[in-house]
């Protein structure tokens, strides 16, 4: 089973992707944690260039080109091979993001997106999407938040200082998305507080074990 968890920075997505590891963990089930990008030692080295606020005259193409080979090495290396074993694999963004991301956000070409998606992730299916929505507004106040306190030389925040109008139109994607998809994507209130999010993405994911 293979469920990603997406939404704009700030909306809480990674808080509750770990507390639901947590929870499939306690109750006995063989599950992955992992992200995007990273997930793998190489992805890993990919995720630093792409998210350091130093690679700020990173072009669309070359950004949007990083997060597919780090994406494929992540499938190859990790994904697939647990998918395979029965696993239940979460992952903290996904294929939506790129779209979210470089096409609504970055305006990329959907045809040459859709055209790599099909290359690269051809062995995968995404069994459910959680989508954390929260208005642009308080979700950059919430991240930029996390930042400060975050006690490192290199800081992740390299989207967080992109304009209000380039999160506006990745918010927007995100919720195309999800339109076009009601089957996969189940959408949340981002705004509800920590614990009553919680519960209900444990009756979302019970719903999928059939308790």
């Amino acid at each position: 089973m293979f469920i990603t968890f997406e939404g704009m920075e700030g909306s809480g997505k990674t808080t509750h992707v770990q507390k639901l590891f947590s929870f499939l963990k306690s109750q006995g089930h063989d599950v992955v944690l992992t992200r995007e990008p990273g997930g793998t030692a190489i992805g890993d080295q990919i995720r630093k260039i792409l998210l350091d606020r130093a690679s700020q005259g990173m072009t669309k193409d070359c950004e949007q080109l990083l997060y597919w080979a780090a994406r494929a090495q992540h499938i190859q290396e990790l994904i697939l091979p647990h998918l395979q074993k029965g696993d239940i694999v979460l992952c903290d963004r996904y294929v939506d993001s790129t779209m979210a991301y470089q096409g609504y956000g970055r305006g990329i070409d959907f045809s040459l997106l859709k055209t790599l998606e099909n290359i690269v992730t051809k062995e995968v299916k995404i069994d459910r999407t959680f989508l954390f929505d929260l208005p642009v507004e308080e979700g950059l106040k919430r991240a930029r938040k996390r930042i400060q306190e975050k006690i490192q030389t290199q800081k992740e925040d390299r989207f967080e200082n992109e304009a209000i109008v380039f999160h506006e139109k990745v918010r927007q994607g995100f919720l195309e998305l999800a339109k076009k998809e009601p089957k996969r994507f189940v959408i949340f209130d981002a705004s509800l507080d920590k614990e009553t999010l919680h519960e209900k993405v444990k009756r979302e994911m019970n719903k999928m074990l059939g308790m």
